[in-house]
């Protein structure tokens, strides 16, 4: 397509995300894989399935001096669940089987298959091909009941408790569980930045306008699907409070107790967990008392906060300041536009004017912070969903790959890039 070799594997991870199963992406030798590392590394960090193909010199001269040649596997290797050379056309589907199971089991992550040019470039019979059956959808595990039923107990003790919800609860397509486990309970919620929408951002228990004072203040943290990394200040004071009790839920047991330690720990699906703590609550009904302190404390200061931030989006000065351009914007989005936001202030900043009010609506740095993606992401999105997307971009962010425009343009596709000059 003209998509820039870095680029494709951020456009399938999108696939993956949106899409819910598998995303692959291509690459040419050579320069062009060692182009795709820091993509690659990004489905990493994010935990993300990827399938990436990277074409390699041929099998018949190591060391030869090959065209491109180099070694992609030890570049990849460190960020792969999966990273091979195929040495064979017929056990070709073997391999694309593991790189998927791989991929896509467990702790989600991406897999690399190296092609040699002439394993691409031959041809076998049909009947020498060794077949295998498609890779199933991972099965949803459920977390041991009696962490379930430990983790109600130790909840019901909290006087500050805050529920924090990651994109893990996204993957896991477990927005109506999530919904309706905070609606259940009456806690107040964050929503990390992707995990924004698995409830609407203008949710009366959304404590995003009180950031700082119910980390600060949570005596204890509901991680759904979220890790304590430095996108939560890894949990430490002064910006979490000292001694926080923390209840984790967590598809990955080498997640639990890292930076601060975890009172209970729930190993398991997010969706199927979060079913069996509703199950849980429809045994014996729960609800955190709504005229509690604590409660009023997080809404008075999210209104302070509100209405700061409402003065910021009404100024009218020239140049003209985030603030009020994003409300613009704001005002224009339909619900369920898909928003990819990138560019350091850019991005952050959408995040506090930018409502989502879908899931799986926003796409950004996520936890590698990674910085180029955006153009991907939105290539991706818009031939996985066939949604209308708006890519929000500081002009440096939208310098690392400005010419997918014409990508975008040459198909036809449903986005509206928007470019701040910051």
């Amino acid at each position: 397509t003209g998509v820039q070799t870095c680029a494709l594997p951020i456009s399938a991870q999108a696939v993956s995300y949106l899409g819910g199963r598998i995303g692959a992406a291509l690459a040419v030798s050579g320069p062009g894989v060692l182009n795709a590392v820091a993509a690659f590394a990004n489905a990493w960090s994010n935990r993300w399935p990827l399938l990436l193909l990277g074409g390699s010199y041929e099998q018949s001269g190591h060391s030869m001096g090959f065209f491109q040649e180099a070694d992609q596997l030890t570049s990849l290797r460190p960020f792969a669940k999966y990273a091979e050379r195929v040495e064979s056309i017929e056990r070709l589907p073997i391999y694309i089987a593991e790189a998927v199971k791989k991929a896509m089991y467990g702790t989600p992550g991406p897999s690399y298959l190296d092609l040699p040019g002439d394993i691409i470039t031959g041809r076998v019979d049909e009947d020498e091909v060794q077949w295998v059956p498609r890779v199933p959808d991972p099965r949803r595990i459920l977390a041991d009941p009696r962490d379930v039923e430990a983790a109600i107990a130790a909840m019901k003790t909290a006087e500050q408790p805050l529920i924090i919800i990651g994109k893990g609860v996204s993957a896991s397509r477990a927005e109506q569980e999530m919904r309706a486990f905070v609606e259940r309970t009456g806690l107040p919620f964050l929503a990390m930045p992707m995990a924004k929408g698995i409830l609407p951002d203008d949710h009366s228990q959304a404590a995003a306008a009180a950031r700082s004072f119910v980390l600060q203040n949570a005596d204890m943290i509901l991680l759904m699907g979220a890790r304590l990394n430095w996108m939560l200040h890894f949990g430490l004071p002064p910006r979490l409070k000292a001694g926080v009790r923390v209840i984790q839920l967590d598809l990955n047991p080498e997640e639990i107790g890292v930076n601060v330690p975890t009172e209970v720990a729930m190993i398991g699906d997010a969706k199927a967990t979060l079913g069996q703590m509703l199950d849980a609550l429809d045994r014996e009904p729960w609800t955190f008392p709504q005229d509690s302190e604590w409660l009023a404390q997080v809404r008075a200061e999210a209104r302070t906060n509100q209405e700061a931030v409402e003065a910021m989006m009404q100024e009218e000065s020239t140049p003209i300041g985030y603030y009020r351009a994003l409300r613009s914007l704001a005002e224009a989005m339909p619900k369920d536009m898909i928003l990819v936001a990138e560019g350091a202030s850019t991005m952050d900043i959408s995040r506090t004017v930018i409502n989502n009010y879908l899931p799986r609506t926003r796409l950004d740095a996520g936890s590698f912070g990674s910085m180029g993606l955006g153009h991907g992401f939105a290539i991706g999105a818009a031939v996985e969903t066939g949604k209308h997307i708006m890519c929000l971009q500081g002009d440096g962010a939208f310098g690392f790959a400005g010419t997918e425009c014409e990508v975008a343009v040459r198909y036809n596709l449903p986005f509206t890039w928007v470019v701040f000059n910051n």
